[in-house]
């Protein structure tokens, strides 16, 4: 099942056929600090293996903005690859993106949505994200 919903000139969709794979690619392995070299065979798994968000502008159709979650649907989610093309940033964007994310995932009832981020806690903490508190149970397995 695929989601669209509009938020000012743009259409935010979970359709996954709809993606531009390639501005993908090119957006995160060149200009993000967390995927920066992601092969594009290994972007292409990772879209296929998540719920995708995509923000499309309704005048030109081109892909502005981009939200990938890693989730089971029942019990938890991982949110991560959040993306708005520099020419989309200060519209409110990436917030319209985040809160179309939470609210598809709500109503699934998980315990649980985590996210890492370097530099925007204050986006996400307008959505209930918070701190962990308990870090110190959180464990990491690291292949690369």
């Amino acid at each position: 099942m695929t989601e669209t919903n509009a938020f000012g000139s743009y259409e935010i969709s979970t359709d996954p056929a709809r993606l531009d794979r390639e501005r993908l690619h090119m957006w995160l392995s060149t200009d993000t600090y967390w995927a920066r070299g992601r092969s594009r065979g290994k972007q292409d798994r990772a879209v296929d293996g998540s719920l995708n968000f995509a923000a499309y502008d309704t005048r030109s159709g081109d892909m502005a903005a981009y939200a990938r979650v890693v989730t089971d649907l029942a019990t938890f989610a991982w949110l991560c690859d959040v993306y708005v093309d520099p020419a989309a940033r200060g519209a409110g964007l990436g917030t319209a993106l985040v809160a179309a994310v939470r609210d598809h995932l709500a109503p699934h009832g998980l315990s649980r949505v985590m996210l890492a981020t370097a530099d925007a806690h204050g986006l996400y903490e307008k959505f209930g994200f918070r701190r962990i508190d308990d870090a110190d149970r959180l464990m990491v397995l690291d292949f690369g």
